[in-house]
């Protein structure tokens, strides 16, 4: 009968020289040749200072490190959360280019995590146009802060095209450039004004920035637009309805008021929105869509 672990003979006392000779003799072996044995046995099964190694079951270390990632996360949020919002950086991230030497159109838009708790869970999106010779740009926005005291939530040039958002710095999603991109300008301006929800915002589950940016993808699919998971807001789709297009326009998604739903569409994947918590799977960029962390794999070009 074979066993799966080595046997080793436990001489009886007094026994012990007479059987250890015949026990290497026995298979061949000197008893200089089974002393190396041994050893070599012992070195597989113990680490440096005499401990035994772990073997770490790999469903085990996947859950571990799914776990890891929320913390990576969180620790720039924390970070931010330690100090005041009026302290934290607001400049320029120097991802748009120079007007005055970019005479081209250009469209961006970029997302960036929320400030205080919501950095957590969330991110906050927005999207800057420039026309063909153009001295500026001009950025378009949904903020919460003063709508319930009268302030409209679509904001205009509140800051610069690419600045860091309360310490946080944007993430590039879309950057257009060129011919055609006038055309493209054209069509986020009128989205901008038939955007359905002038006058309300709600951070859970929507109105909120990331719908409003959702709704320009919508309107524009020539953006190509892949929100991360992250965007709490975008699966609310305009006027309740339950059905609609994916913010990539090439897609359809189905939505109940943004706290449940499932997503198909070629540039986002595969997702399911339960309560604003997105999983999901993205095969054209291979990746991992989860909650607090976004994506887990590649990224999907920021140029179209």
């Amino acid at each position: 009968m074979t066993t799966p672990f080595p046997l080793r003979y436990i001489p009886a006392h007094g026994e012990e020289g007479e059987n250890k000779e015949e026990g290497f003799k026995e298979d061949g072996r000197s008893e200089e040749e089974g002393a190396e044995s041994q050893e070599a046995r012992h070195l597989e099964t113990e680490g440096r200072g005499g401990h035994r190694l772990a073997r770490i079951p790999l469903p085990a270390a996947a859950v571990g490190i799914l776990a890891f990632l929320p913390l990576c996360a969180s620790c720039a949020v924390f970070e931010r959360a330690g100090q005041s919002w009026w302290e934290l950086r607001r400049d320029s991230s120097e991802q748009a280019p120079d007007p005055a030497t970019t005479t081209e159109a250009v469209v961006q838009v970029y997302a960036a995590r929320a400030v205080g708790w919501r950095g957590l869970l969330a991110v906050h999106t927005w999207t800057a146009v420039k026309r063909r010779g153009a001295p500026a740009f001009t950025r378009y926005e949904v903020i919460g802060w003063g709508v319930d005291r009268g302030a409209p939530p679509v904001r205009v040039n509140r800051m610069g095209p690419d600045n860091y958002w309360f310490g946080a710095r944007p993430e590039l999603l879309v950057d257009l450039r060129g011919d055609g991109v006038d055309a493209i300008v054209d069509k986020v301006e009128a989205a901008v004004a038939a955007y359905p929800y002038q006058d309300s915002y709600l951070t859970f589950p929507g109105p909120n920035s990331n719908t409003f940016t959702a709704w320009l993808g919508r309107e524009v699919p020539e953006l190509r637009l892949d929100l991360p998971p992250t965007a709490i807001g975008k699966d609310y789709l305009p006027h309740g309805l339950p059905v609609g297009r994916s913010p990539g326009g090439r897609g359809v998604q189905l939505s109940l008021f943004g706290l449940v739903g499932v997503l198909a569409g070629v540039d986002e994947g595969l997702e399911v929105n339960v309560l604003g918590l997105v999983f999901g799977v993205d095969v054209k960029d291979p990746a991992l869509k989860l909650p607090f962390v976004g994506r887990v794999g590649a990224s999907p070009p920021s140029t179209r």
